[in-house]
């Protein structure tokens, strides 16, 4: 599947490099609702949420009515995830909460597979520099990506990886790091970072590796309508 992105901050879809520099404001929520239409569902980051400076729930539950959505930002709580849920939420995303400073957070993801199911739960599993990243990709943990995948299924029923090294950046991404990736788990994996041709869409596809895209969507380097017949 495609998965188109949009990331909120201070009440605006934007698109940043690295997580850091915004690069790229969107159109209005709803209007990008409307330019993804013809995918079954997006993917929606709030971005104030993940690296804790508010939040932009209103928005969020406004794109959780109206279209199928894996929400994440900010999940640090069951109450969070729960909410996201009673939102419309089809899936929620924790990231940063499933690892502590040694290892996997077992216990709270544990918490958050009983309250809402496995079924809902993804796990975000960012990379930068071959080691996973968390807060907004700010801190740096001694864990890698290959490493932590089969020890996160029991509590999720997929991963949503980013190769942050390559994020908003339109210079590629590592489809390497990805086969290897997919070569760790049997459950969904989401690629996201870096994906800028109709070429690496289609070699993730062609390896069972869903597709997010972000900044190739909205600087029109990948058309919409050419994603859409791939759906």
């Amino acid at each position: 599947m495609i998965f188109p992105c949009i990331d909120l901050m201070d009440g605006k879809v934007v698109q940043l490099v690295q997580g850091r520099e915004k690069a790229f404001e969107g159109d209005a929520p709803e209007e990008m609702l409307r330019k993804f239409s013809a995918f079954p569902e997006i993917q929606v980051i709030d971005l104030d949420a993940a690296m804790g400076r508010g939040s932009n729930d209103h928005l969020v539950r406004e794109l959780a009515s109206k279209a199928a959505t894996r929400v994440g930002g900010g999940v640090r709580t069951v109450e969070r995830a729960q909410a996201l849920v009673e939102q419309g939420a089809r899936k929620v995303i924790v990231g940063t909460s499933a690892f502590t400073a040694s290892g996997i957070d077992e216990r709270f993801l544990a918490s958050v597979r009983d309250a809402i199911g496995r079924e809902r739960l993804l796990v975000a599993v960012d990379s930068k520099g071959g080691r996973i990243v968390v807060k907004g990709w700010r801190e740096s943990t001694d864990l890698s990506a290959e490493a932590v995948l089969q020890s996160l299924e029991p509590y999720c029923s997929g991963f949503l990886c980013t190769y942050v090294d390559k994020e908003g950046m339109m210079q590629g991404t590592d489809l390497a790091w990805f086969r290897r990736l997919r070569d760790a788990t049997s459950l969904e994996l989401t690629a996201a970072g870096g994906i800028t041709t109709m070429e690496e869409v289609q070699a993730l596809l062609a390896m069972n590796v869903h597709a997010a895209l972000g900044m190739a969507l909205y600087t029109g380097r990948l058309s919409l309508s050419a994603l859409a017949s791939l759906v």
